[in-house]
C-alpha cells in the first residue's frame, strides 16, 4: 500500500560541507547530536507518495525554521539543542553567508516540499522527528520522561486551537483519532507537548487543513530503539518500530 502522505525528514542528516565544518567548534560527537537519530531508518523507506530527506545537517541550515529568522536558534543556528556554541568566534556566519546557505541548502528543499503538498491526491503532510527519552535542560519538559509518540497540530495539549500559536494543522477530532490509532498499537502518546509543531507544519498545515487535508508533526522517543548504554541505534528494534508505525499510518491514511 502506498501511503497518501508527503513525509518530511528535515533533521535526518549529519553531513556538513568541509568549508562550513572548519568553522564549527563542536566535536564530531557533539555535531552528531544534531541528527534525529533513527528517523531516516524508520520513515525514510516507507512507501509514501513523497519522502523528503534532508541532505545536510541542521547545523548547516535548519529546514524547520522560518528563513527570515535571525537569532541564535534560527535557520543558521549559533547555539545547538544543548545550548552549546556552534561556531568559533572568528567564524560566525555573516548575512552574506546566511543568504548563501539559504539559497543553496534551504530553498531547494522547500521548493520540493511546496510542490509535493500541492499534489491533488495526497491527503496530508507528516513532518517527522525523534527526541531523547528525557527532556534536556533547555527543553520545555526538562528532566521529565517522555511519551513514545508526540503528535503536534500547532495547538494545545487537548488538540484544540491555541490563539498564541495560530491556526491548527488538523482538527481536534482527527488528532484524537490519530492518538487512538497509535495507542491501539501499544504506544504512549502526548499531544502538543513538549512540542506542538515547528515551522514546517505551521507553514504548510493551515493551507492543507483548509482543503480538508492535514499536517502533523510526529516525534518518536529514541528510547524505543536506542541502546541505553552505547546510545547507538539497535537495528532490530528500529525495524520493529518501523513496521508498527507503517501499520498505524495505513489506518490513518484510510480514514482520510
Amino acid at each position: 500500500m502506498k501511503l497518501p502522505f508527503v513525509i518530511s525528514l528535515p533533521h535526518c542528516s549529519g553531513r556538513i560541507p568541509t568549508r562550513i565544518r572548519s568553522g564549527i567548534r563542536l566535536t564530531p560527537m557533539e555535531a552528531a547530536d544534531a541528527i534525529d537519530l533513527g528517523i531516516r531508518e524508520i520513515f525514510g523507506g516507507l512507501p509514501a507518495f513523497k519522502v523528503l530527506c534532508a541532505q545536510w545537517s541542521r547545523l548547516v541550515v535548519d529546514l524547520n525554521r522560518p528563513s527570515d529568522q535571525r537569532h541564535a536558534k534560527g535557520p543558521i543556528a549559533l547555539v545547538d539543542y544543548h545550548g552549546r556554541q556552534v561556531y568559533r568566534a572568528d567564524a560566525l556566519p555573516d548575512e552574506e553567508e546566511i543568504t548563501r546557505r539559504l539559497s543553496t541548502y534551504y530553498e531547494p528543499y522547500h521548493r520540493q516540499l511546496a510542490s509535493a503538498v500541492e499534489t491533488a491526491h495526497i491527503k496530508g503532510l507528516l513532518d517527522c522527528h525523534s527526541l531523547q527519552g528525557t527532556g534536556p535542560a533547555e527543553a520545555p519538559d526538562a528532566g521529565k520522561r517522555r511519551y513514545n509518540i508526540t503528535l503536534g497540530n500547532n495547538g494545545r495539549p487537548d488538540g484544540k486551537k491555541d490563539p498564541a500559536r495560530g491556526e491548527l494543522t488538523c482538527t481536534p477530532a482527527f488528532m484524537c483519532f490519530v492518538r487512538q490509532v497509535f495507542e491501539g498499537a501499544g504506544f504512549s502518546v502526548s499531544i502538543n507537548f513538549p512540542y506542538a509543531g515547528g515551522f514546517i507544519v505551521a507553514h504548510y498545515g493551515p493551507g492543507l487543513a483548509a482543503k480538508g487535508k492535514m499536517a502533523l508533526q510526529i516525534e518518536i522517543n529514541q528510547d524505543l530503539y536506542v541502546d541505553p548504554v552505547t546510545e547507538n541505534l539497535v537495528p532490530g528494534k528500529a525495524e520493529k518500530v518501523k513496521a508498527e508505525i507503517f501499520a498505524c499510518l495505513k489506518k490513518i491514511g484510510k480514514a482520510l
